[in-house]
């Protein structure tokens, strides 16, 4: 009764260093260089070939495929992952998604044709590992391994979404500044030399063992769960449209911030903007674990989208530069949050032998958006301006809050100590053991 609480800061670096001490200081780090080539190589693709080809619809056909590769087969990779294991898994795509951004590069220098630029982006898109979210499901199969509470699972989660949100400012941010200073072709070598070793690193850490295939712990139940997989529950696909929702906006922020500053004559400002909000985005993550378990995770999700649909408003009335800035960035503040509750509901939501899977499926969902988002919202933009595209980011947005109000997320009967039958409540989470 006469203890004394902790500061929330206290409390949230005490929260990020046991998150640590899960895997130690050396898988942070390697996981991110690991999966920072994705974000450079989707970016990087389109100024290679339009900085090789000049054509514009050869770049955006390759850069397009690119991410339609990625996003059909980043569920196979997560499925691979549940049924043979991480290590041997990101190990292969690893080494194979090297040599597919290498193809490309040279094919890109060498001027073929465009078919085969799109053949090889496909392939590129392809064999990505997806480091990403294989590192978030490894980092919650050790939490609960070594039996932690939720606010350490939460800040896993927060951990993993603030890695990702780093690597796809700085990705795109290292592809600019090496066509600017030489050739975006350097930018894409260094990525493939980076998933080559630091995705390989990945694979071959000890932590890998957290999530061997069930075969190999000697489990028969969650054997025969990774043969035959359990059906995935209904609440799922709401969870899935609404991270393609987040991609959606993505996208037409992307659109709608290029189209504006083009228009003002601050063409070269695009990527300072969006970095912003990105930026601003980590920062929220990184808070999320400060935030108070009475707080449950439906309640977080509607929040979250209820502040994405009021900041995106002011949107529609931006023409100045300084107003794109502010509205923007604070607009960044919504955007993890969202990310990172809706992971914690499906990582709960989940059978535990198909968690790779679900991870990569909801990767999809978001690149899969973002990447029609763009295709689409670009030709409005030039039809419309850019208002048209964050039109598409405000509508999205309120999509998203309409799904958080009514979706009914459920915890999985594979989570120790829950019912099976039961949703997730707006009430704090209890530690299992």
């Amino acid at each position: 009764m006469g203890t004394t609480r902790k500061p929330d800061r206290h409390r949230t670096r005490d929260t990020y260093r046991q998150v640590i001490a899960l895997t130690g200081p050396l898988l942070p780090g390697v996981s991110f260089l690991g999966r920072l080539p994705t974000a450079t190589v989707q970016f990087g693709s389109v100024l290679l070939v339009v900085r090789t080809s000049g054509s514009l619809s050869a770049a955006g056909l390759t850069g397009g495929v690119l991410a339609l590769g990625q996003v059909v087969c980043g569920p196979l990779v997560g499925r691979l992952a549940d049924r043979h294991g991480q290590r041997r898994v990101v190990l292969a795509f690893s080494l194979a998604n090297a040599l597919a951004v290498a193809a490309l590069v040279a094919g890109a220098l060498a001027g073929l044709p465009m078919a085969v630029l799109a053949l090889l982006g496909a392939a590129a898109g392809g064999t990505v590992p997806l480091v990403g979210p294989l590192a978030r499901a490894r980092l919650v199969a050790l939490a609960r391994r070594a039996g932690a509470p939720e606010s350490t699972v939460g800040a896993a989660l927060s951990f993993e979404s603030t890695l990702d949100e780093m690597s796809f400012v700085l990705g795109p941010a290292l592809v600019g500044l090496a066509s600017v200073l030489a050739h975006p072709a350097y930018a894409m070598g260094g990525a493939a030399v980076l998933v080559a070793v630091c995705g390989s690193a990945f694979a071959l850490h000890p932590t890998a063992l957290a999530v061997a295939p069930a075969r190999e712990e000697g489990d028969p139940a969650r054997a025969r769960a990774a043969v035959a997989p359990a059906p995935m529950p209904s609440c799922v696909p709401h969870l899935r449209a609404s991270l393609a929702l987040q991609g959606v906006m993505f996208g037409a922020c992307q659109s709608g911030i290029t189209a504006l500053t083009t228009r003002l004559g601050q063409e070269n400002q695009a990527g300072l903007v969006y970095a912003a909000m990105g930026v601003m985005s980590a920062v929220a993550g990184l808070a999320m674990a400060a935030v108070p378990a009475r707080l449950g995770l439906p309640l977080r999700w509607r929040l979250a989208t209820a502040a994405a649909l009021v900041l995106s408003l002011p949107l529609l009335r931006i023409t100045s530069l300084p107003g794109l800035y502010a509205v923007v960035t604070v607009l960044g503040v919504a955007y993890a949050p969202h990310l990172i509750t809706v992971f914690a509901l499906t990582e709960r939501a989940v059978p535990p032998a198909r968690l790779a899977e679900a991870m990569a499926l909801a990767t999809s969902a978001l690149v899969g958006g973002q990447a029609l988002s763009v295709a689409v919202t670009g030709r409005l933009t030039e039809a419309y301006g850019p208002t048209a595209a964050f039109a598409v980011a405000s509508t999205a947005a309120a999509l998203t809050f309409v799904i958080a109000l009514t979706a009914r997320p459920t915890v999985h009967s594979g989570r120790a100590g829950h019912d099976p039958h039961a949703r997730v409540k707006d009430e704090p989470a209890r530690t299992t053991s």
